[in-house]
């Protein structure tokens, strides 16, 4: 028998809302190289609203999802613990631009940990092309508003039963691998953009990170997949490291597409 012969199957979900850097476009390759490599723990280091965490097909006996926003690790955790309590916060919300504009304002270190999980799903939901830091409200006409809840409450149900066993830590990038480095976990990396340091707030990654994630890399004891936009600064610090290059073709709000190069590192 395998390890992956103890995986046990589950269906893919939609992540909760867009967020800047989600990887709709690189998934399903990524889901296959993680799909791949023998594991007894999966662990997510930047999981942000889990564009592949939540597209895998099949888990092993640990999951573990991490991220510094507190955000993010508060929705999750609301999304696992409290998710009724949550469907009442959210029941009565509508998209508005005045509402939108009301909730950006306020302070989510004021709120209950409830209210500041609608406050940010409500404000990712409708945030032009998924932004973090700098939101715009963002309107489609072709469409209808991307807060309505009688098709959002049974997507955030099947991520409620997704996230059933499931770790969320909110760990600084290097305290979270220390925790869970050992032989049989797999860390899927997902770091900003080379270039786009900041889009998730400055204070939570700075660009000297990206050579410090590298020197930790290469001391791993367990195995580590990440993928990041492919620029000469990220193959110069990731060297000696297996690369595969993947072409892509990214569009925001149905623009025209842009090429791009991403690359998948593992080791």
């Amino acid at each position: 028998m395998t390890i992956q012969d103890t995986f046990t199957a589950v269906d893919p979900v939609r992540p909760p809302a867009g967020y800047i850097g989600g990887k709709r476009r690189l998934a399903e390759r990524l889901v296959a190289r993680i799909a791949a490599v023998p594991h007894t723990t999966y662990a997510e280091v930047f999981v942000g609203m889990g564009g592949v965490f939540f597209r895998r097909r099949s888990r092993p006996r640990a999951e573990v999802i991490n991220d510094r926003s507190g955000d993010v690790a508060n929705l999750f955790r609301i999304l696992q613990r409290h998710y009724p309590q949550l469907m009442d916060t959210l029941r009565f919300q509508i998209t508005s631009r005045r509402e939108f504009e009301r909730l950006k304002a306020s302070d989510p270190a004021t709120l209950t940990d409830l209210e500041r999980a609608g406050r940010f799903l409500y404000l990712q939901r409708l945030a032009f092309g998924g932004k973090v830091a700098g939101r715009n409200f963002g309107v489609d006409p072709r469409s209808s508003g991307g807060f309505n809840l009688t098709t959002l409450e049974p997507m955030l149900a099947e991520i409620h039963e997704r996230l059933a066993g499931v770790v969320v830590e909110q760990l600084d990038w290097s305290a979270f691998i220390d925790r869970y480095d050992r032989p049989g976990t797999l860390f899927y990396l997902d770091p900003p953009y080379f270039g786009s340091e900041g889009d998730y707030g400055k204070e939570l990654f700075g660009r000297d990170q990206f050579e410090a994630i590298a020197a930790r890399l290469r001391t791993l004891q367990g195995r580590f997949i990440l993928s990041i936009n492919d620029v000469p600064e990220i193959r110069a610090a990731f060297a000696g490291f297996d690369m595969q290059e993947v072409a892509l073709h990214y569009t925001v709000a149905g623009g025209k597409g842009q090429p791009a190069k991403e690359l998948i590192i593992a080791g």
